[in-house]
């Protein structure tokens, strides 16, 4: 049985604590490794390596800097089937899914290994006479990154090769239900000559305990997270402290609007990958579906059919289209979830219970109507291949009740009538819309939502942006002094 160590100063240690925590296959229930369950003093050490090792990096030449984030993807690349192996064990992913999120990892270290000599600053026009104000855009310090169990190498990505491009130094902790994939990453720094000794640490242990030293710290300059609105608030509540800046990728309730003017096809095909892309565990995915009761039949029988189709299976069945749930506690809360809604009077269409498999946490694709708006399956997140419908008779109404949410990170609208495209686009309240096609954002646009859904954004230049802060300076010249 592994036992992954802590990587603080160029060093793989022992916790200070011997408490450790296992690690659970979902599709097998077996016990895979073991990380320690860190404590105070293992993040501290962290962050004060990465507080000491920031001020030399950030004097390390952008361009040298580029290099080794291009080399980090390469190395990835370079162990592709080891990651992947590696995801679909600890997180479920079937291999197709699995691989797709390792070569988006690839893609972002390659994509901000470009961003070495992108990053720049502005000349201000002073009011004063002989005088420049420059503006320019340096590192923020210690990133306190926190990587959540749904993708963890590619969050991994998103916050590691932003960190070390912007010429932060990171301490990184990987949710402690799927930690293999970050602990093989840490090899890859291990072996990286050109990186200084605590520009990168990787630390394991419980949100709790780590998450909180992290977020409280005032040598950390950003604290990024992706997970819960529960783990968010506590840790604003923990950044308070020192005025800590947050960068929040927190819960989603993505509506999907199909009008009378959509293409059933491609609307049921769309919504199918958005909702059980990784067993519906993504913070993107369409949780709730509108669809004009003009075609509301036509459209509920095929998704209905699509989604019974779906083919389950355990993550090495190249053939499978959905894995099980990351846990029993995340099957045990989406079945409740469907359970409150058919007490409430809801229809079950297909699924609605665990699926009958020799072993894991398999959840059937569920569709499900005849819910109410202020329903607890239309306004909280499943989290879990369930999708709830609803009809409407007017676009407004259907807009409505789209921004109708605690959450505001992704939407769609399936339609070919352009007037409706563009009204849902300037209407809409979500950080995201997409138009015809099933949610998942590019590397280079600016994924960021509103409301419980977070702060701040990653990815693109407005992601760069977030890790670095700005100083003004102010230079008056004697233009006699030639």
């Amino acid at each position: 049985m592994q036992q992954h160590k802590l990587y603080i100063n160029g060093e793989y240690i022992n916790s200070t604590s011997e408490e450790t925590i296992d690690v659970v296959n979902p599709a097998t229930e077996k016990v895979i490794s073991r990380i320690f369950a860190g404590t105070e003093d293992d993040a501290n050490k962290a962050i004060e390596a990465a507080y000491e090792a920031q001020k030399k990096w950030e004097r390390v030449p952008s361009a040298d800097r580029g290099k080794i984030v291009r080399e980090l993807g390469d190395k990835l690349k370079e162990r592709r089937e080891t990651f992947i192996e590696l995801l679909s064990e600890e997180q479920g992913k079937p291999y197709e899914q699995a691989s797709g999120e390792v070569d988006t990892a690839i893609d972002y270290f390659y994509y901000m290994s470009e961003w070495a000599r992108r990053i720049e600053g502005e000349i201000i026009p002073s009011d004063r006479p002989n005088e420049n104000i420059l503006m320019f855009r340096k590192p923020i310090g210690v990133v306190a990154g926190i990587v959540p169990w749904n993708f963890p190498v590619f969050i991994l990505a998103r916050k590691v090769a932003t960190a070390l491009i912007t010429g932060c130094s990171i301490v990184l902790k990987p949710s402690q239900q799927t930690p293999n994939t970050a602990a093989e990453f840490t090899k890859i720094i291990a072996e990286m000559k050109d990186i200084p000794a605590g520009v990168y640490n990787f630390i394991t242990g419980k949100g709790s305990t780590i998450g909180t030293v992290m977020a409280s710290h005032p040598k950390v300059g950003i604290i990024t997270m992706t997970g819960s609105v529960k783990a968010g608030t506590k840790v604003m509540e923990a950044a308070a402290k020192n005025i800590t800046k947050v960068n929040l990728e927190l819960g989603g309730k993505a509506p999907a609007i199909v009008t009378k003017n959509a293409n059933i096809e491609t609307a049921v095909k769309s919504i199918k990958t958005s909702r059980i892309t990784n067993s519906g565990q993504a913070c993107t995915n369409a949780e709730r579906v509108y669809v004009h009761e003009d075609i509301a039949e036509e459209f509920i029988e095929k998704m209905t059919q699509a989604m019974k189709e779906t083919k389950l299976g355990m993550p090495t069945d190249k053939n499978a289209e959905m894995g099980p749930l990351v846990s029993q506690d995340r099957l045990d809360i989406v079945h409740e979830m469907v359970e409150k809604a058919v007490q409430s009077g809801a229809k079950v269409l297909t699924g609605g219970k665990r699926a009958d498999m020799t072993s894991g946490f398999f959840y059937e694709p569920t569709v499900i109507t005849n819910v109410q708006q202020d329903s607890e399956i239309i306004q909280e997140e499943i989290f879990g291949p369930v999708l709830p419908i609803m009809t409407y008779k007017t676009l407004d109404e259907a807009i409505e009740l789209a921004n109708d949410s605690d959450y505001g990170l992704s939407s769609s609208i399936y339609t070919e009538n352009v007037h409706e495209a563009m009204r849902a686009a300037n209407e809409l309240k979500f950080g995201e819309t997409f138009i015809n096609r099933e949610n998942f954002e590019a590397i280079q646009g600016y994924h960021a939502g509103l409301r419980k859904s977070g702060l701040g954004g990653a990815d693109g230049k407005h992601g760069i942006e977030d890790f670095t802060v700005t100083h003004a300076v102010y230079m008056q010249y004697d233009d006699e002094k030639q």
